[in-house]
């Protein structure tokens, strides 16, 4: 089975140094607020980015609904289309082959 684009890992599967929550130097205490600056950072950007996910989500789903719909109502169509006409079935004709001699 062939993997989609989605499927495939990519940069974003990478884990950095801060989530692998290795560190060049040895902590100190200090840092801590800057650990919380950065911390806070990842979050607002990971909600900023489930936001911008479920609003996909939705996009996509309301999509889908329509694509449904519009499905429904042609395959409804069709079945009026052979429902109203009678059973015409047209008898394969006999097609009588052109030929033509060929000298060689």
């Amino acid at each position: 089975m062939v993997k989609g684009v989605t499927e495939v890992s990519g940069l974003r599967d990478i884990r950095t140094m801060h989530s692998s929550k290795k560190r060049s130097i040895p902590r100190v205490q200090s840092s801590a607020y800057l650990d919380l600056y950065m911390l806070r950072k990842e979050k607002d950007r990971l909600e900023k980015e489930v936001y911008i996910l479920d609003k996909r989500k939705k996009n996509i789903q309301k999509r889908i609904d329509e694509v449904n719909t519009e499905m429904d109502k042609l395959e409804k169509a069709e079945a009026l289309k052979r429902q109203d006409s009678p059973k015409k079935l047209k008898k394969p004709s006999e097609k009588h082959w052109k030929t033509m001699p060929l000298k060689y």
